[in-house]
């Protein structure tokens, strides 16, 4: 005996204008599989956009930077002390005579120890849509020479021109003084002027190279008598402040009024202060703040690197002592929105797998064209073109909510209008809204976002595993 399947449409209906039913639910899978790959192309579009936007917000900030000196970089006080090295006859092992050419060079004294402590102020520079932190950095360097060492480590026959010594600083821009640069040397104040080497190349620790303006100041020394140097500036810079380890025992104290200090460069701070709604950690007894930061370092003279004395042709490599501050846009969208457009292809995915569930588990038996499916997955992309949109304007989490709520209201309606049913329409808003609330997670949880969403594909997939099981996937519909 055989069992009598009802069709949706009359006997009489011509065989062209009967749907297509005899596709087994495997085939459907695996279509709808590969139509969410696929929605991968519209997706890269997408993030195409948001690179021209990233690329656009970069321009503005090195632009806006410019004016006010951009990140700067700052060394505290060293002493050049020239040096000649006369024209001399030299005998070799066979008794033969020849001539060495003088030359003159210069040597670099660091301080035995140094300080420098930074009081920044920051505002928000606006251009459009983008936003720029700047900050204004007064700053104090104190260091004690002691000369010491300097005639055992100039070069073999040199002649120090201790007469003709120089106190040198320098900063990354020099426009972006805001002040003299004040010195007390020993005792007598002076004020630095550009020095005639012009900008100093150093080798950075990340860029690869790094370029100060030098300041100079004429120092005369008796290297039997060691000295207090005290130097005070003023500068404007962008989005991040730095300083190199200019003694041979260098402490940095950094403070400022940004919530929001990323700490980098060279060596990490031993202390550090953020933002928090108490005075005082719970059970440490650190203090915190309530505003800003404060963050202290403490570089000792084995960690920098190089000799208390080197020559002029080895100075560069200070550079990769630098400690830095880094202020951070915290309404910056484009982070976000990138780290979101990564997950697009697996939230496609879940949504696509909602749709073929309702479709294959449902009573009307109601199959979705491919179509159907396209149509869903761009709304999906749509809703990461809103969020771009929405969050330069608005900030992120505010376009997170209006994207992701047009979003699921639109693929949730429509799931209720295909299917006919008001249950399919509450189910897909429920299932949607704890899937956009796992991306918005994914957002905020940056460091367990790979974490969070590994188990939560796992746990979507059982499910789906778990509702399909009495499927036979090889049965056609009409069967």
């Amino acid at each position: 005996m055989t069992d009598t399947v009802s069709t949706p449409y009359p006997d009489d209906t011509p065989p062209s204008r009967r749907p297509i039913v005899n596709r087994s639910k495997g085939t459907k899978l695996i279509i709808v599989c590969v139509l969410a790959v696929l929605m991968a192309i519209p997706a890269l579009l997408v993030w195409g956009l948001l690179l021209e936007r990233t690329h656009r917000a970069e321009t503005v900030a090195q632009e806006i930077g410019g004016l006010v000196g951009g990140p700067q970089t700052f060394m505290g006080p060293v002493i050049s002390v020239p040096y000649v090295v006369p024209r001399r006859e030299v005998i070799d092992d066979q008794g033969r005579k020849s001539t060495v050419d003088g030359r003159t060079g210069a040597l670099i004294v660091f301080p035995v120890t140094g300080k420098v402590t930074a009081r920044t102020k920051s505002e928000v520079r606006s251009r459009s849509l983008f936003r720029v932190p700047v900050y204004t950095s007064d700053m104090a360097f104190d260091a004690h020479f002691d000369f010491s060492a300097a005639t055992a480590e100039a070069p073999a026959g040199a002649v120090l021109q201790w007469d003709k010594a120089e106190l040198l600083t320098g900063a990354s821009d020099s426009r972006g003084a805001r002040s003299d640069i004040a010195a007390n040397i020993g005792g007598a104040s002076t004020i630095l002027a550009p020095a005639k080497t012009g900008r100093q190349s150093f080798s950075g620790e990340r860029s690869g190279s790094l370029d100060l303006d030098m300041f100079a100041a004429p120092t005369a020394i008796s290297p039997e008598t060691p000295i207090d140097v005290s130097v005070r500036m003023t500068f404007t810079g962008a989005q991040e402040i730095a300083f190199l380890a200019f003694a041979k025992s260098t402490d940095a104290s950094i403070t400022g009024d940004w919530n929001y200090p990323s700490f980098g460069g060279g060596f990490l701070p031993v202390t550090r202060a953020l933002p928090r709604d108490a005075t005082t950690a719970p059970n440490s007894g650190e203090v915190v703040l309530k505003k800003g930061f404060r963050a202290e370092w403490k570089i000792p003279f084995i960690a920098r690197g190089l000799p208390a004395v080197t020559d002029a042709s080895t100075f560069a490599s200070l550079g990769k002592s630098a400690v830095s501050v880094s202020f951070v846009e915290p309404t910056n969208p484009y982070k976000s929105v990138g780290r979101s457009l990564k997950y697009a292809l697996l939230f496609v995915g879940l949504v696509f797998l909602t749709y073929f569930v309702f479709e294959s588990t449902g009573r009307a038996k109601k199959e979705l064209h491919p179509a159907q499916y396209i149509l869903v997955g761009l709304a999906q992309i749509t809703f990461y073109l809103l969020l771009l949109s929405f969050a330069e304007r608005i900030g992120f989490d505010a376009a997170f909510a209006v994207a992701a709520t047009a979003t699921v209201v639109l693929i949730s309606g429509y799931a209720g209008l295909i299917f006919a049913s008001l249950w399919r329409f509450i189910g897909a808003l429920v299932a949607f809204s704890l899937l956009y609330g796992l991306i918005y997670i994914l957002m905020r949880l940056e460091d367990y976002a790979l974490l969070v969403g590994a188990v939560s594909a796992f746990i979507v997939i059982a499910s789906v595993m778990l509702l399909t099981r009495n499927i036979n996937w090889y049965a056609n519909r009409s069967e």
